[in-house]
């Protein structure tokens, strides 16, 4: 088997391969393609202040809801369906939104898209678990940075596809891009070959073809039932998670604002709102290559909390000289994100403990990050500066080291099991 995985690492799972990949670039377009366009959607569909909060706090509480509902459905189901369900609520979401005349079936069909969203999201890591148990690391490099590619993109082409046609176009074309993600693994069920899996006790196994391969997600009997609520290993993710997004939805809710009310004009202001999101780019690609080589992660950890910590003081104190070195730093303190993914499966030993672990720590991480942006701003108003709020990302920026900590001993979340 050892000699097989070596001589042809691929063999039987490129279709597995390239529908993760899609399934990943196509994962925030619909959530980040929005906020360019709602001066449109102000107009067209009557967005309030009221409603317009409500659409930005919907990614983080339904990631929550659907995080924690993931780990049942992939259980009962399998991985495969579960996304595939996910694929369908986000295409049936994004077609039906297009065609809405009103705010809240607006509202209503991006929730039902954020809820496949927030399957995709528990799904990926057992993905890469279950297929590629031999290119954790390097699997999780590519899909982490498509991630941020998807993040990056659709913004950046909301505004010149809704100029050359109209903001339904801008928005609904990427429901294409989901839909493509059913092709690759259509392909990989058809083929039906016999792939390296992870096993319930960790090896991994040829003996059972892809599409079979859901029993080791689910199945009476056959797996250990797994209490995520007892690990200090979960526990630590999603506090890791919470810290970390937390500080994220506040930069892409709050830094335009915040530097247009510098002095920044809206233009520069948006432009340092897409660097900041391309910054992404490198560190996803580093950290799956890097950290998994590493006895304590805690190390890396530590570098880009110190970025973040330095994006943040340097936009409090001194925001208008040397914006975009401080805008620099915070971008690469976003290795974080990529290093809570990859933890999902370094801190599991089987496709089960994966799922679990993946929809424990994002379900509770989310909800956990949720409410911080609304926060954020509340305080502003409340205070008329900005300090009490920017202290506020110092204490998520506790939060997050404080579930490092937890995170960086060589423990599963197995350990529960009972």
């Amino acid at each position: 088997m050892t000699n097989f995985l070596q001589k042809r690492p691929w063999t039987g799972r490129i279709g597995a391969l390239v529908g993760i990949m899609v399934m990943a670039l196509s994962l925030r377009t619909a959530v980040s393609v929005v906020p360019p366009l709602l001066g449109e959607l102000t107009g067209e569909l009557g967005f309030t202040a009221g409603t317009t909060g409500l659409l930005a706090m919907m990614p983080p509480l339904l990631f929550a809801i659907f995080g924690l509902l993931t780990p049942v459905l992939i259980r009962r189901f399998g991985l495969e369906k579960a996304l595939i369900a996910a694929v369908v609520l986000a295409v049936a979401g994004q077609l039906g939104r297009v065609a809405t005349q009103e705010v809240w079936p607006f509202l209503g069909l991006t929730a039902v898209i954020m809820a496949g969203y927030g399957i995709g999201n528990v799904v990926l890591p057992p993905l890469v678990k279950k297929y590629f148990p031999d290119r954790v690391g390097l699997v999780t490099a590519g899909y982490v940075t498509l991630l941020a590619v998807g993040t990056a993109i659709s913004p950046q082409l909301a505004v010149p596809i809704a100029g050359a046609a109209n903001w339904r176009v801008s928005i609904g074309m990427w429901a294409s891009v989901s839909f493509l993600v059913l092709l690759p693994w259509v392909t990989q069920f058809v083929r039906d070959r016999r792939i390296p899996r992870a096993t319930h006790d960790g090896a991994t196994s040829l003996a059972q073809p892809a599409h079979l391969g859901a029993a080791s997600a689910g199945g009476a009997g056959s797996v250990p039932r797994l209490r995520p609520w007892r690990s200090p290993v979960a526990w630590g993710l999603a506090i890791f998670l919470a810290g970390n997004s937390a500080q994220t939805y506040v930069y892409f809710t709050w830094l335009p604002p915040y530097l247009s009310g510098q002095g920044i004009d809206a233009a520069t202001a948006g432009s340092a709102l897409a660097y900041f999101a391309i910054l992404g780019l490198p560190v996803s690609l580093l950290v799956p290559l890097w950290v998994p080589r590493m006895k304590n992660p805690i190390v890396a950890i530590s570098l880009f909390a110190v970025c973040w910590a330095t994006g943040h003081l340097g936009l409090y104190l001194s925001p208008l000289d040397g914006t975009w070195l401080w805008v620099t730093f915070a971008g690469l303190g976003q290795g974080t994100f990529a290093t809570a993914l990859l933890m999902v499966n370094l801190r599991s030993r089987t496709t089960h403990g994966s799922s679990v672990l993946s929809g424990f720590s994002q379900g509770l991480g989310y909800a956990g990050a949720g409410l911080v942006p609304l926060v954020f701003g509340t305080i502003h108003d409340a205070t008329g500066t900005w300090t009490a709020s920017f202290a506020m990302l110092g204490l998520c920026l506790a939060v997050m080291m404080t579930g490092a900590v937890m995170i960086n001993a060589k423990r599963y979340i197995e350990d529960s099991a009972q």
